[in-house]
């Protein structure tokens, strides 16, 4: 089990240089969890990508259904005193904390491409990449 951000779930969702990774992790350990906010941030990800002209809004929409369906049921809710405590901490957003609070919370791994959070939580933050070095026979 892993927590996955809004990035590997975009890289999942839209394809890209970064999809052929994305479908390795989701190989490597199909079950995925995420704190309920993955809605909203996934929408803001594909609103750039409708506002840009790369993506029709049936597009955007056959996305959301299609990652709506592969996380049914992996949606946790985060203690708002445990994300506040890391937001203090660090100054992070508290919407990358409820990431960083589910991975801690259920004590595993949270996979993200996000730079900043792989060096401010380096106990429970990898990149796919070495994510799926640690995976490796």
């Amino acid at each position: 089990m892993i927590v996955a951000d809004c990035t590997l779930i975009a890289h999942f969702l839209i394809p890209g240089p970064a999809t052929a990774v994305a479908e390795a992790v989701v190989a490597a350990d199909p079950d995925w969890i995420v704190p309920p906010l993955w809605r909203s941030e996934i929408r803001n990800v594909l609103r750039g990508y409708i506002v840009a002209g790369q993506m029709t809004l049936e597009e955007a929409s056959a996305l959301v259904v299609r990652a709506e369906e592969r996380l049914a049921g992996r949606e946790y809710p985060m203690a708002s005193d445990h994300v506040l405590a890391l937001v203090a901490a660090t100054r992070c957003s508290a919407y990358d904390a409820e990431y960083v609070a589910l991975a801690q919370a259920s004590g595993t791994t949270l996979v993200t491409s996000d730079h900043q959070l792989r060096r401010l939580f380096p106990a429970v933050a990898r990149s796919p990449e070495d994510f799926l070095e640690t995976k490796a026979p």
